[in-house]
């Protein structure tokens, strides 16, 4: 690449707004008064768009009290902060320069009815993703894996005990119900001689 070129192109910036003649748009500008900074807003409607890459400028007319203003942007500029999209207008050609010589409602461009009012940027220069930070993730890597093994230690201890008492409950119930086996067996011994008796009675 050409040295004028590359540096050209660190100048422009990396999403600039999709610019046609005959929109009306709303260019926000950085205005340095003194020591403080403000914003501008200038409305009016788009009668050229010339040049490209850096050299790129369009201009915006309004009218303001009866008299016709004109101001020319750089697109690249750092002092347009962003480009709104107010109306879509009709335009058959490039320059618009016979809206210099209307006057009142004749010297606005007709409505694009059903038009979308949309602010659409044209990407120039895509945003580099950093590798740095995907280098950095390994080195902590190994420090995470002890605390896991430190957790899943825990766990174990605690299953086993809680094993251990489960056992010791059941084998209570266990020795219970052995003890009532016989009973029932006695139980079941009486009832059968009585049921006899019924029989022969």
């Amino acid at each position: 690449m050409d040295i004028i070129k590359s540096i050209e192109h660190e100048q422009l910036k990396n999403k600039i707004p999709e610019l046609k003649v005959g929109n009306t748009v709303k260019v926000h500008v950085r205005i340095k008064e003194g020591n403080k900074e403000r914003i501008q807003v200038f409305e009016g409607i788009i009668i050229k768009v010339q040049g490209g890459g850096v050299n790129q400028t369009f201009t915006v007319r309004k009218n303001s009290y009866g008299v016709g203003v004109e101001k020319t942007f750089l697109v690249h500029s750092p002092l347009v902060e962003k480009v709104e999209l107010v109306r879509v207008g009709k335009a058959r050609r490039a320059k618009l320069y016979y809206l210099r010589d209307r006057v009142g409602k004749a010297a606005k461009t007709k409505e694009q009815v059903g038009a979308r009012i949309e602010d659409r940027e044209i990407v120039i220069k895509e945003d580099l993703v950093e590798e740095p930070a995907v280098e950095e993730a390994p080195e902590e890597s190994p420090a995470i894996e002890t605390e896991n093994v430190a957790v899943q230690e825990t766990v174990d201890t605690v299953s086993e005990e809680v094993v251990e008492e489960v056992k010791e409950v059941e084998e209570p119930k266990k020795e219970e119900a052995k003890a009532e086996e016989p009973a029932k067996k006695e139980e079941k011994a009486e009832e059968k001689p009585e049921t006899e008796e019924n029989k022969k009675a």
